[in-house]
């Protein structure tokens, strides 16, 4: 696919919501545009979406393609005599963003809604040095409070609006690139190889989890479920704006981030920076003294363990309804993970 296609593709995934727990409407989306490459794609009950490919056969290695399907976001917890809903979140939030947000309220009854949180005018605020704190954050929908009761239950999730947009040089904007971004990789890789997967020396099962914001609990699952002999967690990490440290990010356009850490497979992570030099493939090196906090940690330990990789896409303004990605990084990414299905699979594993 070409990068207009790529992000055609791309915002029809970060249009549907998926806040954690809640991850039915994006995961359907997604397992629409597996059905082009495989006819085996299912959604578990736990919101795990799974496209299988390729006969699984003794001494034949099963590989494992992670990406989570879920976006941060927020759940309604209480209604105010005022009318005014309470929020806590799902996920890691920035809490910096919050005030005088445009929100969308996505009722159990299949309707949407829309409100916004609350702030104080800046001529009567007392102390603008602090973050506001979730529990004083309030959400006005502009109606009484049995008219809100009407529409909205306690438990239906909440997201920041934004519009997806094209921006300059190669790059997109978005809410959920994190790990939509993830999603779209996997989805290119099966492009790449369409035509190919019967000479493939392994079998995969794609699988686009839920709930790894709030504890990688969908990977935990579907890592059981799958059993595999190995596994790519693909996701997000930071890239560099003005005022980071060069050694604790990446820079966005010059390709995939291959994670090496105490809880990854070295022999791994070794394999694909070996491919990615041999492919001419842009690429960098991610360095973590401990766990990756993606679902690698999850899958790794997965019965009797699982040799797992991450693979991470230069991702700027982490965990706000503007996060920024090259197309060129999803490209290289899938191109790396290609690569790595089509040589680097031994059938030692």
């Amino acid at each position: 696919m070409d990068k207009k296609e790529l992000t055609e593709i791309l915002f029809k995934l970060t249009e549907q919501n998926g806040v954690s727990g809640d991850e039915f409407c994006a995961a359907q989306t997604a397992a629409s545009i597996l059905e082009k490459y495989t006819s085996d794609v299912t959604v578990d009950d736990f919101g795990n979406v799974f496209a299988n490919i390729g006969k699984r056969e003794e001494g034949k290695p099963h590989i494992m393609l992670d990406a989570h399907i879920d976006e941060i976001g927020f759940i309604v917890t209480y209604i105010t005599d005022n009318g005014f809903l309470k929020i806590s979140n799902c996920g890691g939030i920035d809490r910096r963003l919050l005030l005088a947000q445009q929100v969308e309220i996505l009722c159990s009854d299949g309707r949407k809604i829309f409100g916004v949180i609350t702030s104080t005018p800046p001529h009567l605020e007392t102390d603008d040095k602090k973050a506001p704190k979730l529990e004083d954050i309030y959400v006005d929908l502009g109606m009484p409070k049995d008219k809100v009761e009407d529409i909205v239950s306690l438990g239906d999730r909440v997201v920041i609006l934004n519009q997806p947009c094209v921006l300059l040089d190669d790059m997109v904007t978005s809410k959920c690139l994190d790990d939509r971004a993830g999603v779209l990789t996997l989805i290119q890789t099966l492009d790449l190889l369409k035509y190919e997967f019967e000479s493939l020396n392994c079998s995969i099962s794609v699988v686009l989890s839920s709930q790894e914001e709030t504890g990688e609990r969908g990977a935990k699952t579907s890592a059981y479920k799958i059993n595999p002999d190995m596994a790519i967690a693909v996701d997000v990490s930071f890239a560099k704006v003005d005022g980071d440290k060069k050694d604790t990010c990446g820079i966005i356009k010059k390709g995939p981030m291959i994670g090496i850490s105490p809880s990854l497979s070295r022999d791994f992570s070794d394999r694909l920076i070996r491919i990615a030099k041999e492919k001419d493939i842009p690429y960098q090196i991610e360095v973590m003294g401990g766990t990756t906090g993606t679902n690698a940690d999850a899958i790794g330990i997965t019965r009797g363990g699982v040799k797992t990789v991450t693979v991470s896409i230069p991702l700027k303004y982490m965990h706000t309804p503007v996060e920024i990605i090259s197309i060129s990084d999803i490209e290289s990414s899938a191109c790396l993970i290609a690569e790595f299905l089509r040589n680097g699979v031994k059938a030692d594993v």
